[in-house]
């Protein structure tokens, strides 16, 4: 077995995005081969409700995929095709926009007024970038929970591990994506296939990151020991960890244990025209896709 080194630590980035929603962005619009097939990743995690409830109005998408997981709070959604829902607590939703959709997401407080969730936009290969939208709604009951021995907690959201599948299928970037809870002062091993780029969001507690080689640069306040990598998730600070090749991470839990999400997916490797939401693989798809905005044939007929 070898372990994947800790390439990059990373805090999350304060933006607005929408009509004024505040979040973290741990990565987009930058490098799309650094984490290829995943473009981008947005943790919108507030308390008060002025600053997420003005939402993501009417938007158009193309060529990618948005997956959307809610924590606490609500979303509110709907879009051209007339699709419509509210995901809750704990609920996914894996949108393919394809060939072109226009979207919407309103988020909304729980009891107490917070809202928690995280969006993930995966590339679509070339092949796929006009294929038909469609939606993957998942609600939190269909999720597979795993508890092991230690007390270590793994909601399997979509691939496959430890047996279990989640419920989300036939996607492009063959992802895995889980949600890992490990109590204080565990340590625990997570195979992830050689093949696939990997990163995990810290996102409450504390942990260590087994690194196969000293870390270069300090992009966040950590510690080396040995060849571990402290990261904290000091006052709401988000961590992005970037990982290398191998096939498995090592977690030590810190003292108050540590929730993260481990994602990996396979690479798609091919240019990438980036507008906005809008994911293409030339220039000239690109400036197609403003023209078919512009003229009203962005949507494609419903059959």
């Amino acid at each position: 077995m070898t372990l994947r080194p800790v390439l990059e630590t990373r805090p999350g980035q304060q933006t607005l995005e929408g009509a004024g929603v505040k979040l973290h962005r741990a990565f987009g619009f930058q490098n799309p081969s650094e984490l290829d097939p995943f473009l981008l990743f947005d943790d919108f995690r507030n308390e008060r409700p002025e600053d997420f409830e003005a939402g993501f109005p009417w938007h158009p998408h193309r060529g990618i995929e948005t997956i959307t997981y809610v924590l606490s709070g609500s979303v509110e959604h709907g879009d051209s095709l007339g699709n419509q829902g509210t995901l809750g607590a704990g609920d996914v939703q894996w949108m393919t926009a394809g060939s072109g959709i226009m979207h919407q997401e309103m988020p909304h407080g729980n009891a107490n007024g917070q809202m928690h969730g995280f969006q993930l936009w995966g590339n679509l290969p070339s092949a796929q970038k006009m294929v038909d939208p469609r939606y993957q709604d998942v609600s939190s009951n269909e999720i597979p929970v795993i508890t092991d021995d230690d007390g270590t907690v793994v909601k399997v959201i979509v691939g496959e591990f430890w047996g279990k599948r989640g419920p989300v299928d036939g996607i492009a970037a063959d992802p895995q994506y889980l949600d890992v809870t490990i109590p204080a002062g565990v340590r625990k091993t997570f195979k992830i296939d050689t093949y696939r780029r990997a990163f995990a969001y810290v996102f409450d507690g504390e942990a260590a990151f087994a690194d196969a080689s000293p870390p270069s640069g300090v992009l966040l306040e950590k510690e080396v020991m040995g060849e571990e990598v402290n990261i904290r998730d000091m006052s709401g600070d988000r961590t992005l960890i970037r990982f290398g090749t191998g096939d498995e991470v090592t977690v030590q839990a810190g003292e108050t244990g540590v929730r993260f999400l481990l994602i990996s997916g396979a690479p798609i490797e091919e240019p990438v025209a980036w507008h906005g939401p809008i994911v293409m693989n030339t220039k000239d798809e690109l400036r197609q896709a403003m023209r078919d905005l512009r003229n009203g044939t962005f949507i494609k007929p419903a059959h």
